[in-house]
């Protein structure tokens, strides 16, 4: 179908939209700025849409063997908020910086690496099950980690920043549960809008962050990208790792590393924006469109060898 194929490649062409919008929103920053007022209602759409292409069949893996995805919440829990915290640390930033780094590392995995498991030839069900978890358990670890590596820096409000994930992630995540539900059949015929739909929200909230920073963005590109660089290399270094002591095979050991280095930063700017302000936001915002990249990639890469081992290339 033409349609089909001409979302899924708009969707494969998130980082290229995430630039091509945040450059528009550094040079005509009004225009994204008159956007703002909407960010948690493109959010909640986004999340129907996400709920809405979710299978009850994708959490079976949790039901038939909880403690790998356990192993892998762990993982990734673990992993990326003390490499935010040790980031900032290292590089002496700013306490905004180093929040949006603590804030990548504190939100759950991004929807996006369940499209680079399937592109990289990893284990699916496992990316899933890993990613729909995190999200569900979300309002009460992210919060929680946020106040556990932030609360010296400045006053972190759990209850707050709790409601704010109830409110644009879990309700309409279930919203969209419960349309798939009673509207199965006509919503599988469209579900690849989904991915493009997300894609077209990350790109703005990129583009909004870009706008309300863009005074003083072009001074902190480097320090960013260093910073973002680090926390996605490590990040997908240290999940493969970890995938290695749990004695996984090489699938799950690559989708344990794409599934911690990708982050759902796309949340987090956006509790940044609501909660922190516009500069906690950057890296964030940065974070969104560099771990697709690098997890591009990858997914290459891995996809390529295991059509050479199919072809005996």
């Amino acid at each position: 179908m033409i349609a089909q194929k001409i979302f899924e490649r708009f969707s494969r062409l998130m980082p290229l939209w995430v630039v091509v919008l945040g450059a528009a929103g550094f040079f005509y920053p009004e225009g994204f700025m008159l956007l703002t007022p909407y960010l948690d209602l493109m959010f909640f759409l986004t999340m129907i849409g996400i709920g809405a292409v979710l299978n009850f069949s994708d959490f079976r893996p949790i039901l038939k063997k909880p403690h790998t995805v356990g192993l892998g919440l762990a993982a990734q829990f673990l992993i990326m908020p003390a490499l935010g915290f040790a980031i900032g640390e290292l590089l002496n930033l700013s306490v905004t910086l180093k929040l949006g780094l603590i804030l990548v590392g504190c939100v759950p995995g991004a929807m996006a690496s369940n499209v680079i498991a399937y592109l990289a030839k990893t284990d699916v069900a496992y990316s899933i099950a890993i990613t729909s978890t995190a999200t569900l358990l979300s309002p009460i670890l992210t919060p929680a980690l946020l106040y556990l590596y932030a609360h010296t820096m400045l006053d972190i409000q759990f209850f707050s920043v709790f409601l704010t994930i109830i409110k644009i992630v879990i309700a309409p995540l279930f919203i969209g549960f419960l349309l798939r539900h009673f509207f199965e059949r006509q919503i599988n015929r469209f579900s690849y809008v989904s991915p493009a739909f997300s894609t077209v929200f990350v790109a703005l909230i990129c583009a909004m962050v870009v706008a309300m920073n863009r005074d003083y963005f072009l001074e902190l590109t480097l320090i960013v990208f260093i910073a973002v660089s680090m926390q996605n290399l490590f990040g997908m270094i240290f999940g493969y790792g970890a995938a290695m002591l749990y004695g996984f095979d090489t699938k799950r050991k690559r989708t344990l590393a794409i599934e911690v280095g990708m982050q759902n930063a796309g949340l987090g700017a956006l509790l940044a924006l609501k909660h922190f302000g516009p500069q906690a936001a950057l890296i964030p915002a940065a974070f969104a469109t560099w771990c697709v990249i690098t997890a591009s990639i990858l997914a290459e890469i891995w996809s390529r060898e295991g059509r050479n081992s199919i072809t005996g290339a």
